[in-house]
């Protein structure tokens, strides 16, 4: 296992940075935050241009044919900018659990739609749904389809949702056309101002079947997997972010003639923080290199709780300017919350890993 960056990975990296760098400056991030826009579709559709929006989508199915390191990578680029865009629903979630189905002609196009940008999917489960469990079956396959599902991921900007729904005979998978008289989607107020989510009802709505009982449980459960490790990733950039831009802060803010950086008591909290980020990088790193349920907890229960307590520190040791809605610290501290919750809270993940380490769930 090697866990360093390959070459490929840094190219991929720097292209995904200097657009970033470019279209989502902290103070744009805070003023589309007040909009009735919270995404940025243009710097979307730049993002799928780079290939982005389909990166582990082998090439036979029209995709880059990349690994889950290379979409990590992204990831984590995007964890550092908290950039407001459908990556997690679109180009994780629902592009997964596409893959994980029988790629008949409906599987092809919509891959095909969703990486180069013009469409846009989510997966229509909670984004507070924890992988390894029963898949909820809020959504009734009778007619049509009729439920409720709330606090979904990018529901708002989805023009498809990939909806698991029970069916006579089991769970399956339908795609669902937003742009019909059967489908609401009611944003609610959420804590991460980046990434919105929103209640999703159906009624009677009509819908395309993308996999039957046999593949899809498994498919959706592999989704929420993936999508477990690679947030990981993102929990890392959010991370880096505070614990980079706490250093510079601290070098230049005086007091007292001399940089807050350079007191001790301070110097020995940026030095956890960045033992920490050693730490939780390795283990993200190995979330996406070997991809399995492991792997993935392992990643979520040490990142989650890290990527809190980094922007935690960030808005502290800025002191009175990191309270401010002008200063963009309320921005990781808010996609750290909220990703904490995600994909299943660290608490969740340990209890799975705890048989493996022979303790008592």
């Amino acid at each position: 296992m090697n866990l360093l960056y390959t070459d490929v990975e840094d190219q991929l990296r720097a292209s995904v940075r200097d657009l970033l760098t470019d279209r989502a400056q902290p103070a744009a991030v805070i003023a589309r935050c007040e909009t009735d826009e919270p995404y940025d579709l243009a710097l979307w559709r730049e993002l799928t241009g780079l290939g982005a929006g389909a990166l582990h989508v082998p090439e036979e199915l029209g995709g880059q044919g990349a690994s889950l390191r290379e979409v990590a990578v992204v990831m984590e680029e995007l964890g550092r900018f908290v950039a407001p865009v459908p990556f997690l629903g679109c180009a994780v979630l629902a592009t997964t659990a596409l893959l994980g189905c029988k790629p008949g002609e409906e599987i092809r196009e919509l891959l095909g739609a969703l990486g180069n940008g013009s469409a846009i999917a989510t997966l229509a489960v909670s984004l507070a749904t924890a992988p390894g469990g029963t898949v909820p079956d809020a959504i009734r396959a009778d007619s049509g389809l009729s439920g409720r599902v709330r606090s979904v991921a990018d529901a708002q900007a989805a023009d498809v949702l990939i909806v698991p729904a029970q069916g006579p005979d089991g769970l399956e998978l339908h795609a669902v056309s937003v742009a019909q008289d059967g489908v609401t989607i009611e944003p609610v107020t959420s804590l991460d101002l980046t990434r919105p989510v929103a209640d999703i009802t159906l009624d009677g709505a009509t819908s395309t079947q993308l996999a039957g009982p046999d593949v899809a449980e498994s498919a959706v459960d592999g989704a929420l997997w993936t999508a477990a490790a690679l947030l990981a990733s993102e929990q890392v950039g959010v991370a880096e972010w505070c614990l980079t831009t706490t250093v510079a802060y601290l070098k230049e803010r005086h007091q007292f003639g001399r940089p807050v950086g350079s007191f001790q008591a301070l110097k020995h909290r940026l030095a956890d923080l960045w033992q920490e980020l050693v730490l939780a990088r390795a283990t993200a790193r190995n979330a996406a290199d070997d991809p399995g349920e492991l792997s993935a907890s392992i990643a979520q229960s040490f990142c989650s709780t890290f990527a809190v307590h980094a922007a935690e520190e960030a808005v502290q040791l800025h002191g009175g300017i990191g309270m401010t809605w002008e200063h963009p610290a309320h921005l990781y501290l808010k996609r750290a919350k909220a990703d904490s919750i995600a994909l299943g809270t660290a608490g969740r993940h340990r209890q799975l890993l705890a048989p493996h380490a022979n303790l008592l769930a």
